[in-house]
């Protein structure tokens, strides 16, 4: 059986959506999987075990609309696809499924546009469903009675020993705990304040001397936020300020490398994650914890506006005013109460 999966979207969503490539292994070993996304992303799923083939689209494809449709007029035409899940089923997307109609399976979401294109339809994610099970209800059509939740990603030994030995030149002493923070992000809306981060680093700080600090950003606003914080914890020598991961395939390889991670909820995390690894984070107003934090064995806990202020009152109070209902010390509380669970330090 032949699969294509298409995920266009954020480096997040697409980490997650491992666990139907995982699954599909698990319940059919000769099934040939193949993964659509954007070019960018690609490298993060190199030798993954579970799919066979990565199929990239690359900026100017995406944004030329007729490059776009005849690249995806060639995928499904130079294999025939028994069955195409299109996991956000946007109006560009869908025309897999269009271009594909001898397709057994063409798998997507409910939408006002979508019923000509699918032959199978599922509602959208709900408050209560978390992305992974969302991910796997795409493909109850196929009968699969093994599910996987893991979205694990496979970095190489040399790429775990490189990385390894370039932290070791960067001062880092590995037998001594290791914390990766997103302090910073490259969203407004997705990013905690600078005084609740400041204030967890030198708590985590003085309570466990022992610590290690790798702050982790993206060139731009992400590194003048994170050179910020570090100015204001005085240039604490428990935080390394310039240990870089270049690339997503390299944070990856760092990921192997630490003891855990605190911060703003995203992309990042899910590669750490990804390397099973546990993970603490400040959730975006608008994200939900039940929906990003998908329980499938590896410690992941978080504090949302959610957890503070029920839904009706939310929706009183302008999404840029959310975030000041996660008070710096709520936050400490439960991070101490995480490590303290899972004894991680």
């Amino acid at each position: 059986m032949k699969i294509l999966v298409v995920r266009f979207r954020q480096m997040g969503d697409a980490i997650l959506a491992t666990c139907i490539f995982n699954t599909i292994k698990r319940n059919d070993s000769e099934a040939e999987t193949t993964f659509i996304l954007n070019e960018r992303l690609a490298p993060l799923f190199k030798d993954h075990p579970a799919i066979n083939h990565i199929v990239t689209f690359s900026e100017s494809e995406n944004y030329t609309f007729w490059r776009y449709l005849k690249k995806v007029w060639t995928v499904v035409h130079q294999t025939h696809y028994d069955v195409i899940i299109d996991m956000r089923s946007t109006l560009k997307s869908m025309f897999f499924s269009v271009f594909s109609p001898s397709t057994t399976y063409r798998i997507g979401l409910k939408k006002w546009y979508t019923h000509g294109a699918f032959n199978y339809l599922f509602d959208r994610s709900r408050d209560n469903e978390s992305a992974i099970d969302h991910d796997l209800m795409l493909l109850s059509p196929l009968n699969y009675t093994d599910l996987d939740q893991s979205f694990l990603l496979s970095a190489t030994n040399k790429e775990k020993k490189d990385f390894r030995d370039y932290m070791i030149r960067m001062n880092i002493d590995f037998s001594k705990p290791v914390v990766l923070m997103g302090v910073t992000s490259k969203l407004h809306n997705k990013t905690w304040s600078i005084e609740g981060m400041v204030y967890i680093v030198r708590n985590l700080i003085e309570t466990y001397p022992q610590v290690q600090i790798i702050f982790n950003y993206a060139p731009g606003v992400e590194e003048l936020d994170s050179r910020r914080i570090y100015k204001l914890l005085n240039n604490d020598p428990h935080i390394f300020i310039n240990i870089r991961a270049s690339s997503p395939r390299k944070l990856l390889a760092m990921s192997s490398c630490i003891t855990f991670y605190f911060g703003n909820e995203g992309g990042a995390r899910h590669i750490v994650h990804s390397q099973n690894k546990p993970s603490f984070v400040v959730m975006a107003p608008q994200n939900s914890k039940r929906i990003w934090l998908p329980q499938n064995g590896i410690p992941a806990e978080g504090i949302s506006v959610e957890d503070i202020v029920s839904k009706s009152e939310l929706e009183k109070i302008p999404l840029d005013r959310q975030y000041e209902f996660i008070k710096k010390e709520m936050v400490w509380e439960k991070f101490l109460k995480f490590i303290d669970k899972y004894h991680i330090l």
